[in-house]
């Protein structure tokens, strides 16, 4: 799930760090340290997470406590922003303490610990290597470091399609059958073009949640097509200002703020969350983990008015994460064994079930149980063939050492856009800014 960076009101992300730290502290002592061995008398394994749907891990704990009478499983940071929890994770691994025994490595952030790999477990040394196969093979490579370690096990894979609100569709003259719908955008130029459209005939509502999100979708898409990489190639050289595929993206998002069609929330926050309650806004880039956001954000009041529809351009991953544990982790053998269950294909249908996170595992793509599946909130859309289709060809995107440290300066420069400040010398701002915060 892997998520974007997501982000609470100041004192709602105060208070929720303050108490997962101040847990992390209680529950150290008892879960967190030294050692490694087995034990016979009951455990307990902290496995940290983040986001506000968390991984869809509830059921999958039950039924791992009920075929293993010693574990019980206490889940920490569900509501927890991505970047307060890397925050948090980044000290504790550097301080070899406080970290749960299984943890949550997002795609944009596990590069970062690769250089601090001899603080986590090898999973290669625990038969890892024979799961192998169960990981789409670019998954694989993103979870183990060039020297062959095996840092975390894959969980699921973003995907790619548009969620769009028929009922407003239906209302401005558009199509809404979500085949019709993909037809009108085989481009994101297109897809500007359909939200000039939207915009002609709605006055109230905006086409597009967020710039941002915008951007994001936009930039994995083209350089999964194209470089392969985005703020840095893949020697880890800072790259913001050489890459076309950065600035690609950069224009086309400043080409949709420019045609009014942004609703200029910033994504995660309360406002974006109310907007969803509100249906202040008619599309949003969707990968598949964000369908457990808008159901959760919109609630049951919208179910029905959503649906799903193919994504302009071709393919295109956002999100997804791994599961590691920690060297401090005090019962290592317990939690290696629990990071392979949540991550094997059935933990990963089980997540598809709960939350809608897309697997990364082969063969949970095309059990029936995800590959057939229809979402009923989404208007019954067929989101198992829709995120599955092109999932196993999916172009892996290298990200860099500090990617979301990037990312977020580039994203505030987009904010400044919509704001009114010039594109073209924003733009400068976050080749500046951007290379300035990934030293």
């Amino acid at each position: 799930m892997s998520l974007p960076i997501r982000r609470r009101q100041l004192a709602a992300i105060a208070l929720a760090s303050v108490t997962v730290l101040a847990t992390a502290t209680a529950c150290s002592d008892d879960s967190s340290g030294g050692g490694g061995s087995e034990s016979d008398g009951p455990v307990t394994l902290v496995v940290d997470v983040f986001g506000d749907q968390g991984f869809g891990y509830q059921d999958l704990y039950k039924q791992y406590e009920a075929e293993h009478k010693n574990v019980k499983i206490q889940e920490r940071g569900k509501g927890l922003g991505l970047g307060d929890y890397n925050t948090r994770l980044t000290q504790q691994i550097t301080a070899g303490s406080g970290a749960g025994d299984v943890v949550a490595l997002e795609e944009g952030t596990i590069v970062q610990f690769y250089a601090q790999a001899d603080k986590f477990v090898n999973l290669a040394d625990h038969g890892a290597n024979d799961l192998k196969g169960n990981f789409l093979p670019w998954k694989w490579e993103q979870g183990s470091t060039p020297d062959g370690k095996v840092l975390g096990l894959g969980t699921d894979v973003g995907g790619m399609a548009l969620c769009y609100r028929s009922d407003l569709f239906k209302a401005a003259g558009l199509p809404t059958d979500r085949e019709q719908v993909g037809a009108l955008w085989p481009t994101w130029d297109k897809f500007i073009e359909a939200g000039q459209k939207f915009a002609a005939a709605d006055k109230k509502h905006k086409f597009v949640d967020s710039a941002t999100n915008f951007y994001n979708v936009v930039l994995m898409q083209i350089a999964g097509q194209g470089t392969g990489y985005t703020y840095y190639d893949k020697s880890n050289k800072m790259v913001i200002d050489q890459n076309p595929d950065v600035q690609a993206a950069y224009q086309l998002t400043t080409k949709m703020i420019g045609a009014g069609l942004s609703n200029n929330l910033q994504s995660f926050s309360n406002e974006w969350n109310a907007g969803f309650k509100n249906g202040s806004f008619a599309t949003i880039a969707c990968p598949a983990w964000m369908t457990g956001v808008i159901k959760g954000q919109a609630g049951d009041a919208a179910a029905g008015k959503w649906d799903v529809a193919k994504a302009p351009g071709n393919g295109g991953n956002w999100g997804g994460s791994f599961l590691g544990v920690p060297k401090s982790s005090k019962h290592q053998k317990e939690a290696i064994e629990l990071a392979k269950f949540l991550t094997s294909a059935q933990g990963q249908i089980g997540a598809f079930k709960a939350v809608g996170n897309l697997p990364s595992n082969p063969q949970a793509l095309t059990d029936p149980a995800v590959a057939d599946s229809t979402n009923d909130y989404f208007s019954k859309a067929p989101v198992g063939k829709i995120f599955a289709a092109g999932a196993s060809d999916l172009k892996p995107v290298y990200l860099g050492p500090k990617n979301n440290a990037v990312r977020t300066a580039v994203e505030n420069t987009l904010r400044a856009v919509e704001q009114g400040k010039s594109a073209d010398e924003q733009w400068q701002a976050a080749l500046k800014n951007g290379a300035a915060a990934g030293k």
